[in-house]
Formats: structure tokens, C-alpha cells, sequence
């Protein structure tokens, strides 16, 4: 197993754990996605979000309409713009997920030792013991004994939310179930999960075709979240699709590991996707308990290594409900920063949780705390190793920037890319300091039209472990002349400057091509 990168050699005082954090422009480098919705979705609530640290807004299409989503969309705009924070837009899609049909929306009581059962018959009404479900092929997937569960959102082990059940025999297409655990189930939407099943349904969906043909391509989204990735076909199915949606070519996939199967397939679907979210969710009821943090290491270690951004989820569930963590949730939160996630995505915390603003500031000064502690030096060895000999010409760059950042102590790094590449080739090296992502568009035509890039490509850096976007003056081009790369560099010092990031006599590493050649220089600024 991969040992994690906790700095153990350098012991710190215990009386310093005592003192206050410090406030910083960033929160963190670790970055934050929050899931918009019901709790979370008027201009003051979001503006707050943005203030706190949140740098990617999730849609998550599992429920609402279209509507609702677009208008909280809108929000989100008018936000930016208040609060002058960039923000990703991600969309969850729905999946082969399957549902309890509860057309009535009243809670329904299960009682521990009783029978249950599950059908395909949606016509009929959803009682203690009939739950009408959205798939007929559940009585051909499962079998006497195979565990199944039912919640709001899925198992968290509020037992008084959350039922587990266990096939007891299947009749035609029914399946009936014993009620392992008393629990009602309350509120609008029932997730259904078998735990290590195969569902013969399209990861995705006509469905999230629609979704993503309408409202993705209106509202140009930044990053696909692909649900229940389970083949890295899926993906490759997924980027096919969005190939042929203009704009959202550009669009990043996120591949979503839920289940078993997914995780068989890692390697493949981590080589096609441009990001992975590891949904402990789901996974966590696939996997036995004991088994789930040997799964986060080694999938944060692999993404890691492969400079591809990772996102952990469900680390604090009773934020929903509560305005501080439980000790087990704020030590999860360090834990993933130590094992290398990228981001932290919260679902129900900030979809409908009473504290979404108080739950993003509250992870984001945990995940700062952690990455103090986080031990550079060694996972800068071991990627260097890994990456081998001759390393490409980027990758040299790269790792020379970081290094020489890190021996000159500089408060930030520059980084000059058109596509994004650059920056997050020297993000995958975990550098102490921030990295200032400046994006030059670049203009381009596709015979009817001229346009200039660099937005989605400014945007989609802001789910990269320390990775802080601007976009550029598109009037500079993107081969630097001496004094349009002067000027840029200015620019980029002034905003590092504004945000308090850079001060007087400090040291700054700036990465840059001109013209064939890639630079890398270090800069002492003056009063």
C-alpha cells in the first residue's frame, strides 16, 4: 500500500496547534465543489458559498427539472459577478441509477424483520411493504441472499434513514426483500442500491443525452461528471457524444467510480477520463468497511502520479443537519488532503443541508491545516522516480519550476499556457506555494466565425489542487514578444500582489515559453 504523505520528521510544538489559523486570500489549496440546490441556490447564499472557498458549482440532475437548475444557474452568474470569484459549472449526471417510485412523496415506515417488496409495477402506490421501482430487470439481476439498500441518500449509517435489506426469494419479476434495519423513508427521492450487482442499463442515458444536449450546451458546462463509470467505453461513449455538441468539445470528463465494477476497470478508466470522483457513496456500500480507505489511498495515489485531478466525497455528512463536524468527519477531510485529493466535493451538505456556507468554510480551513503538513518533499521524490528517464520536455519544465520554487522559498508560481497543460503539469508536482494559472486565448475560427479560447480552459483549472486561474488580455498573443510577455507578467505580479499573495522582496518563479524555448526564471521584486 501506498504510505501516506504526512511530514513526520520535523515534530511541531503541540502548544502551535493551539493558535489561531491565519486568514489567506486562497482558503486552501485544496479546492471545493459545491452541489447547488433547494438550501443553496439564491444570490446571497451562493455569493457566500464563493466568499467561503467553493470554485466548482455542481448540478446534479438526479432531481429537479431543468428549470430549477437554470435559474439557479442564473444566480450563480450574478454572484460571480457580485463577488468577482470565478466559478466552474460541473453537471452530475443521472446514470443507470435506480429509484423507489413514491408518486404519493409520504414517509414510508419499514419494520425491522418484516418482508418488503420490490416492483416494477409503477402504477402502484409505494406502502411498508410494496416499493414500486424504476427498473424491471432487478428480479434477473439479483438472487437469495444479495444485500440491497434504500435512502434518501443512500447508506450513511443513520440507521432511522437508511434501510438495508437481503433477498429473501424472487417471484416473476418481483423481489422480495427482509427488512434488516427499522427506518422511514422521508423526503422526495429514494436511491436503491445493489451492493456488487451489474445494472444492464447505458451509463448514459437518453436522458442525460437530453440534459446535456440542452442545458449543458446553453450554458457551456466545464466538466461532466460521469455517474456510474464503469468501462473506460463509457467515457470514451461520453467524449463522443460531446464531440458533436460544438462548444462542449471542450468540455472535461469526470468519470464517477461507484461500484465494483469501476473499480476493476480503474486503470483503464483513469487512462480516458480527464478526472476521476471517487463517490464513497456508493462505493462504500460495495465495499466492506474496512476496505474503503486501502481504495481511496491507492486511487489518489494512481491519479496523482497520472497528473489527473481527483475529487473525494461524502466527508461530512452530519453538516446537513449540524454546524460543526464530528471529530471522525474533520480527520476524513485531513486524511483525503494527506492521501492527495484534489478537491472536496460536498453534496448534501450545501444542496439542502441547514449550513452550506459554514460547511464550505469549515472544510476549507481543515483542508489548509492539512496541507501544512503535508510532506512535498517525499511525494516530489517518489513522482520523479516514477515519471523516469529522458522525461519529456514538459515534464522537465515542470518539475524544475517546482523545484526551484521550493529552494528559493518563493511565494508563488507563474505559469504562462494556452491550453491549461502547462499549469497542471506543475499542480501534479503538489508545490507548497500557490500556482498563478495565467491562460492566453488564443484565437481561432471554425470557417464561419472567429472566436478566442482560454475561458474553459481558465475555469477547468479551478478543480486542480492549488491551481489559481486568470485569463489574460487576448490582445497579447500567445507567442510572446518581449514586451507583451513584460506586460502579462506585470499583470499577473499586480493581481498576485492585490490578493496578498505576493509581498515586497519576495521571490517568484515564473514558467513561460518564448518562442521555440521554455523558460523558467525566478524573480526578487523590489519595494
Amino acid at each position: 500500500m501506498v504510505s501516506n504523505y504526512l511530514l513526520l520528521e520535523e515534530p511541531m510544538r503541540m502548544a502551535s496547534i493551539l493558535e489561531p489559523s491565519k486568514p489567506n486570500f486562497f482558503p486552501a489549496m485544496t479546492k471545493i465543489v459545491g452541489t447547488l440546490g433547494p438550501n443553496s441556490r439564491s444570490v446571497e447564499v451562493i455569493s457566500g458559498c464563493l466568499k467561503a472557498g467553493m470554485s466548482v458549482a455542481r448540478f446534479d440532475f438526479s432531481w429537479g427539472d431543468a428549470e430549477f437548475h437554470q435559474e439557479t444557474l442564473e444566480n450563480l452568474k450574478v454572484a460571480i459577478k457580485t463577488t468577482k470569484k470565478l466559478c466552474a459549472v460541473m453537471l452530475d449526471t443521472v446514470g443507470p441509477e435506480l429509484l423507489i417510485v413514491n408518486k404519493s412523496e409520504q414517509p414510508i415506515s419499514l419494520e425491522e424483520d418484516t418482508l418488503v417488496v420490490l416492483t416494477p409495477d409503477q402504477d402502484k402506490q409505494a406502502t411498508s411493504n410494496l416499493l414500486p421501482i424504476n427498473f424491471s430487470g432487478l428480479s434477473k439481476a439479483v438472487k437469495k441472499g444479495d444485500e440491497i439498500f434504500i435512502g434518501q441518500y443512500l447508506f450513511t449509517g443513520g440507521e432511522t434513514t437508511s434501510v438495508w435489506l437481503e433477498v429473501s426469494e424472487v417471484k416473476d419479476e418481483d423481489v422480495v426483500c427482509m427488512i434488516k434495519n427499522s427506518a422511514t423513508l422521508a423526503g422526495p427521492l429514494y436511491t436503491l442500491h445493489v451492493s456488487q450487482i451489474r445494472i444492464d442499463l447505458p451509463t448514459l442515458t437518453d436522458k442525460d443525452k437530453e440534459v446535456i444536449s440542452t442545458f449543458g450546451l446553453r450554458n457551456k458546462i466545464d466538466y461532466l461528471s460521469l455517474s456510474y463509470a464503469r468501462r473506460a467505453e463509457d467515457v470514451r461513449h461520453a467524449r463522443d457524444f460531446l464531440s458533436k455538441l460544438g462548444d462542449l468539445s471542450q468540455t472535461q470528463i469526470f468519470a464517477k467510480i461507484e461500484n465494483v465494477e469501476g473499480l476493476i476497470h480503474f486503470d483503464e478508466i483513469l487512462q480516458e477520463a480527464d478526472g476521476i470522483i471517487l463517490a464513497r457513496g456508493n462505493l462504500g456500500i460495495d465495499l466492506p468497511p474496512e476496505k474503503v480507505f486501502l481504495y481511496q489511498k491507492e486511487a489518489l495515489y494512481k491519479c496523482n502520479i497520472a497528473g489527473k485531478p481527483a475529487v473525494v466525497t461524502r466527508v461530512v455528512d452530519s453538516m446537513t443537519d449540524n454546524l460543526r463536524p464530528t471529530r471522525a468527519e474533520a480527520t476524513d477531510v485531513a486524511n483525503a488532503v494527506l492521501d492527495g485529493t484534489d478537491a472536496i466535493l460536498l453534496g448534501a451538505e450545501t444542496l439542502r443541508g441547514l449550513y452550506p456556507i459554514e460547511t464550505i468554510s469549515t472544510v476549507g480551513r481543515i483542508c489548509a491545516e492539512a496541507e501544512k503538513v503535508y510532506n512535498q518533499e517525499l511525494y516530489f521524490k517518489k513522482t520523479i522516480k516514477h515519471v523516469g528517464e529522458p522525461m519529456t520536455h514538459m515534464e522537465s519544465i515542470a518539475s524544475s519550476a517546482v523545484r526551484a520554487a521550493i529552494k528559493v522559498k518563493a511565494s508563488v508560481i507563474i505559469c504562462f499556457t494556452s491550453s491549461g497543460r502547462a499549469a497542471r503539469l506543475i499542480a501534479k508536482y503538489r508545490p507548497t506555494m500557490p500556482v498563478l494559472s495565467v491562460v492566453i486565448p488564443r484565437l481561432q475560427t471554425n470557417q464561419l466565425r472567429w472566436t478566442f479560447t482560454g475561458a474553459f480552459q481558465a475555469r477547468q483549472s479551478l478543480i486542480v489542487r492549488g491551481l489559481f486561474p486568470m485569463l489574460a488580455d487576448p490582445r497579447h498573443p500567445s507567442e510572446f514578444s518581449n514586451a507583451s510577455n513584460e506586460s502579462v507578467l506585470k499583470v499577473a505580479l499586480d493581481h498576485g500582489k492585490a490578493s496578498g499573495v505576493i509581498k515586497p522582496h519576495d521571490r517568484v518563479v515564473v514558467c513561460q515559453k518564448v518562442g521555440d524555448a521554455s523558460i523558467v526564471k525566478i524573480i526578487e521584486l523590489q519595494d
